[in-house]
């Protein structure tokens, strides 16, 4: 749950609940705690109930309804026979991928390889009527570089 926050975030929530309840505060963690040991508890108790009815050991991961179905109403060659089709086409569109990747590092290369080998770029010097002009700017003004490839 709180995977995604780094330490300052948490801190910063830390400060905001301290503003918030005050001196209150360690009553409202003790309440809190209670409250998820309780829930633990009803889930427990949930489950061996559950597991009970059924005949079979059932854990909380157990409920969620994909894997509910995949352990006890599937059998394992029911399961291989559903998983048969999709991996052949989960191997086809990897081997796919696979050679896009290839393909897209071979043109990386060669790019690389061809804008380290040869220059790609030349200096202009500023044309006379530039310079004759009469304009500071145009004096001062570094000569314009121009790519080849792009051109």
């Amino acid at each position: 749950m709180f995977e995604n926050l780094n330490w300052w975030e948490i801190l910063a929530l830390l400060m905001l609940a301290l503003l918030i309840f005050g001196e209150r505060l360690p009553k409202v963690i003790g309440d809190g705690l209670r409250m998820l040991r309780g829930l633990r508890a009803m889930a427990q108790n949930a489950t061996s109930d559950l597991s009970r009815e059924l005949g079979t050991d059932i854990q909380l991961q157990d409920l969620h309804p994909k894997a509910f179905i995949r352990k006890h109403l599937l059998s394992e060659e029911d399961e291989a026979a559903i998983r048969k089709p999709l991996q052949g086409l989960f191997d086809d569109v990897k081997s796919d991928i696979t050679a896009v990747k290839s393909d897209l590092d071979d043109v990386a290369r060669a790019a690389d390889l061809k804008s380290h080998g040869t220059p790609t770029t030349t200096t202009t010097e500023p044309s006379p009527s530039a310079s004759a002009s009469g304009s500071a700017a145009a004096t001062h003004r570094p000569p314009a570089t121009f790519d080849i490839d792009a051109t």
